[in-house]
Formats: C-alpha cells, sequence, structure tokens
C-alpha cells in the first residue's frame, strides 16, 4: 500500500488476503489453488505484480468473485498509484523549487512569471527538461567543470540553473569540431584583447572560439550561485559560459582564463566535477597566462605600487591595467580598495 498527502493506493491482493482469512487458507494452498508460484502470490497480495486478466478468471473460479471486480480493483489501483506518484513528485519538487532564486529566473526571462508554487514546478520541470526536478541529483544531466552538485543546497541548485541557462543558449551556436591545440595557439590574440571594449571583443571571441569547438556564451549572474563561469562538453562542442553586467574585467578575463585551463588541463568530462587540486591548478594556470611569472616576480621584488608604476608595468606586458591591479590585490600587495578606478566595469549582451 502506497500513500500521499491526498490519495492510497490500495492494491487487489489486500483484498485478496482478506478472503482468504475469511476462509482460513493460507497462502501457500492457495498458490495450489490457483496453480501459480508462492512466490508469484506473495507478490501479487503485496502489489508488486499486476493482476493480469488470466489471474483475474482464475480469482473468479477459486474465490466465487467475478473477473471484472478483479479487472477493475486493478486498473483502480493502478490509477491511484499514478496519482500517488505524481502527488509526492510534485510535493519533493516544491521543496526544491522554493530553493531556487525563481523571481531572479523570471526577471531574466528564463522561466514564466507565477506566484503559484506548482506552476513553478512546471515551468523549471520544461527548463530543466526533466520530468522531475529531484532528476536534477544525477550527475549525467548537470554534469560541468565545478565542484560537486546536490541538489539540497541553495547555491547549487544557483548553479545549476545557471549552467541550464548556458546550455540551453549554447546550443543555437554551431561550432567547428572540438580543437585544443588551435585554443592553444590562439591564447597569446585573446590575452590581447584584454585592452579592448567589450563591444570590440565579445563578438570576435566568440567567433574565434566557435572556431576552437567551443561555444561562448554570456548570461547574467544569478544571485547565490558564487559563479563566474564553467566549462563542460555538450554533444560535439565544449560550452564555456561566463557571466556578464556589472563584473569587473579583470575578473572577467581570470574567469575565462580558468575555464580554458580546465578545457586544456582536461578537467570537463569528469564524472564527480572537478577537484579542489583542478580549481587551484585552473588558477595558477590562468595567473600565469595573464601575466608570466617571471616578469611579475620582477615587478613586485621592486615593491614599487604606485598608480604610475603599475600602469607603466601593465603598459610593457600589453595586458590591461585592471589586470594588474587585481593580481596585486589577490597578492596582497596593495589593499581591495584601492586603485580600482584603473579597474574597467564590463557590461556585455547576452548573445
Amino acid at each position: 500500500m502506497l500513500k500521499s498527502r491526498t490519495y492510497i493506493a490500495i492494491p487487489p491482493g489486500m483484498t485478496i488476503k482478506e478472503m482468504l482469512v475469511e476462509r482460513g487458507m493460507n497462502q501457500k494452498e492457495f498458490a495450489a489453488r490457483m496453480d501459480l508460484s508462492e512466490k508469484h502470490v506473495s507478490r501479487l497480495i503485496n502489489g508488486d505484480v499486476q493482476l493480469t486478466q488470466d489471474v483475474a478468471y482464475r480469482l473468479e473460479s477459486v474465490l466465487g468473485v467475478p473477473a471484472f471486480f478483479w479487472n477493475n480493483l486493478e486498473s483502480t489501483y493502478r490509477e491511484t498509484l499514478i496519482k500517488v506518484d505524481a502527488e509526492n513528485e510534485m510535493e519533493n519538487d516544491e521543496a526544491i523549487a522554493r530553493l531556487l532564486p525563481y523571481s531572479e529566473m523570471a526577471s531574466f526571462g528564463w522561466v514564466q512569471k507565477t506566484n503559484k508554487i506548482k506552476e513553478k514546478v512546471l515551468f523549471l520541470r520544461q527548463f530543466w527538461e526533466v520530468s522531475k526536478l529531484t532528476l536534477l541529483d544525477n550527475a549525467m544531466i548537470t554534469r560541468i567543470a565545478c565542484r560537486r552538485l546536490a541538489i539540497t543546497e541553495k547555491s547549487d541548485l544557483a548553479l545549476m540553473a545557471w549552467a541550464q541557462k548556458v546550455k540551453r543558449d549554447a546550443r543555437q551556436i554551431k561550432a567547428s569540431p572540438i580543437n585544443i591545440e588551435r585554443l592553444i595557439a590562439q591564447l597569446p590574440g585573446i590575452r590581447q584583447m584584454t585592452m579592448w571594449s567589450p563591444d570590440e571583443f565579445s563578438k570576435k571571441l566568440q567567433e574565434l572560439l566557435v572556431d576552437c569547438g567551443i561555444a561562448l556564451v554570456f548570461v547574467p549572474h544569478l544571485k547565490g550561485s558564487f559563479l563566474h563561469g564553467a566549462t563542460f562538453v555538450d554533444g560535439r562542442k565544449i560550452v564555456l559560459g561566463l557571466t556578464v553586467r556589472g563584473n569587473d574585467g579583470d575578473r572577467f578575463w581570470f574567469s575565462l582564463f580558468h575555464e580554458f585551463a580546465h578545457i586544456i588541463l582536461g578537467h570537463i568530462g569528469q564524472l564527480n566535477g572537478v577537484s579542489k587540486e583542478d580549481e587551484e591548478a585552473a588558477d595558477r594556470w590562468a595567473a600565469d597566462q595573464l601575466i608570466a611569472p617571471s616578469k611579475y616576480k620582477a615587478f613586485v621584488e621592486k615593491r614599487r605600487f604606485s598608480r604610475e608604476s603599475i600602469t607603466e608595468f601593465a603598459k610593457t606586458i600589453d595586458i590591461a591595467t585592471g589586470i594588474v591591479v587585481g593580481r596585486l590585490q589577490k597578492d596582497n600587495f596593495v589593499r581591495y580598495d584601492a586603485f580600482n578606478d584603473l579597474k574597467t566595469r564590463y557590461t556585455i549582451n547576452e548573445q
């Protein structure tokens, strides 16, 4: 017997069991009279197997109750089972929906606006393209280059929602076969784009990466996701998503090169996501690609961190000044509130 808040699914076997008790007949004798195995009878009484028309006619002979009665009981039981499962799944999904930043997702146009929790669940199932939200626990559905996910955590659910939007948008992008060597060859040119404005580099960057088999998608930051970028394989292309709108330029470029590291170092496509060691390796790789270690070491050893020296150093290594500022802040050579006017705030329209 299974039940939900509203429904109780009682298998026909409960009625059979009651009739056997009335007759003082045990299941072993009943199985012999029905010409069925004891195991099958046990499963029939527990509702684990379907009561077929053949069994219904046997019951008519053994218990003296018409076959149509048993067929109707079975039909009602199966219909109620569906209602029980649906209601229980809805309640489970409602709990997940309440953890998601639904209003923000609706403001971005990712899902339809509604205040009704059941409608939210239906729209979220359509957004994720799943029959129930509890399936988001399946790594095959939410596999991305990030820490392992759990659908019990608000931050992980927000991350999953962001990544799903990236995945859906990336479907519109046709990419060449994946070519990691081509990506590596393009890195110097991509690094030079740090000196350009978003209007100048965004389209060019997307086109360049498409030739490498990478679909670059810009998606608004979703509160609570604690995420600036993510990478995963979808079909025959790599999808790389970055947050946009009001993002500091240094953070944007570091996030981009961090995701490049996951691609080049072979971190994407792992069933359990990336490890802490993978993330640390990606951070080091990105930092070294943006600012050569030898040049950075020579600069910081001088201990001269004035506005003029920082600007001159950025100019000599052909990189945006804000990236140098961000690196110095990260390494505690300057305060986090120092020289932020040398950084550029990006606004990139989603494509």
